[in-house]
């Protein structure tokens, strides 16, 4: 009998993709922890992934209409977004900020 496994990393993308609540979780626990010692690449990577798993990159540098070369600069390891370019890309990415940042509110509330 042959057992077909995935990656882990396979197994989150799908995640990422086709759950909402936990691609909101996923962005608000790196948003959470934004001020610590590497915590804005961590969102960027967070948010890359997210990316990733919703298209990739040309397909949100189509729905954003921003330079596929510049997003990839912009939400890398070191980048450097606009606050424009983040709610650009959380928008089309179907999450908003204001969703990231309130999903952790409502938890705390139901808690």
């Amino acid at each position: 009998m042959t057992i077909r496994t995935r990656s882990h990393e396979d197994s989150v993308l799908e995640m990422l993709r086709d759950d909402e609540a936990f691609a909101l979780e996923y962005l608000s626990v790196a948003l959470e922890e934004i001020d610590e010692a590497g915590g804005e690449d961590a969102f960027l990577v967070a948010i890359r992934r997210v990316a990733e798993a919703r298209g990739g990159m040309l397909s949100l540098s189509q729905n954003t209409g921003l330079n596929r070369a510049n997003l990839y600069r912009s939400i890398a390891v070191g980048g450097d977004p606009k606050l424009s370019t983040l709610l650009k890309v959380l928008q089309a990415l179907g999450v908003g900020m204001s969703k990231v940042v309130s999903h952790r509110t409502e938890q705390d509330v139901r808690a």
